[in-house]
């Protein structure tokens, strides 16, 4: 009776052994005697037992955080960077034979591209070309990984630490160019206010009466005020007829 019970255990470690069920996100690496024989999965796979060893590689996308790094620019300014970096395994085979650890190979590469390829741009670049920069890492990383069957899809610069001093230098410069765009938005607006008043009064000085109803308008327009006291000028189109008359004297007048 001890006999079936030993051969029932022995059966069921050997079908544990030699069987395995792969998620649909993993394949296995498979080794018989030291040398691989391929790829499986997903799904149920069945090995050798003592003699195939199965390596499992996950295929779903990797997001990595690479550390800050310490950086000089190319302008001799010190900042630290830091980026984020997306990739998968796209042949677990080369994975698992052409490096050791894929995931500390590509942690590894990834901050030495980072500080290559922000020490040769300039601050300013840093900034503004966030793009031009993300696109230039992603290049050279996915061109040094792609032997060991990584696929870097995407990297992303996340954070760009300034030094003190350096931040409140950008402030200022900030500040003074937003004070000389708002100079040169006032002087555009004067230059255009004084063309319009140019042709205004070329417009007026051609009809004299347009001149008076001008004048009255303003008169009116100042006088809503009842605090004010107004002296204003006669024009003299308005006595003309008076001094006319006088110098008629009565006599002409009456004839």
């Amino acid at each position: 009776m001890f006999l079936p019970v030993a051969l029932i255990i022995f059966l069921l470690i050997f079908l544990s052994a030699a069987i395995k069920v792969l998620k649909e996100y993993v394949r296995g690496v498979v080794f018989r005697l030291g040398r691989v024989i391929g790829e499986k999965g997903p799904g149920l796979i069945i090995l050798i037992p003592f003699i195939d060893k199965l390596v499992k590689v996950d295929l779903r996308i990797v997001t990595m955080d690479v550390p800050p790094q310490d950086i000089i620019t190319r302008d001799n300014v010190s900042v630290k960077v830091n980026a984020v970096v997306y990739f998968r395994v796209m042949d677990a085979v080369k994975a698992v034979v052409s490096v050791e650890n894929y995931l500390y190979a590509t942690s590894q590469l990834a901050q030495t591209t980072l500080r290559s390829v922000c020490g040769q741009a300039e601050l300013d670049e840093l900034l503004t070309e966030r793009d031009k920069i993300n696109s230039e890492l992603q290049e050279i990383l996915d061109r040094h990984t792609d032997p060991w069957g990584v696929k870097v899809s995407m990297v992303e610069v996340k954070h760009i630490d300034l030094p003190q001093e350096m931040q409140r230098a950008m402030a200022k410069q900030a500040e003074a160019e937003r004070e000389r765009r708002s100079k040169v938005i006032a002087a555009e607006g004067e230059f255009q206010a004084s063309q319009k008043l140019f042709q205004a009064a070329e417009k007026l000085s051609m009809n004299p009466v347009a001149i008076q109803l001008r004048f009255l308008q303003t008169v009116a327009e100042v006088a809503s005020d009842k605090n004010m006291t107004i002296f204003l000028p006669i024009p003299i189109e308005l006595l003309k007829p008076f001094m006319e008359a006088k110098s008629l004297g009565p006599d002409k007048g009456g004839a």
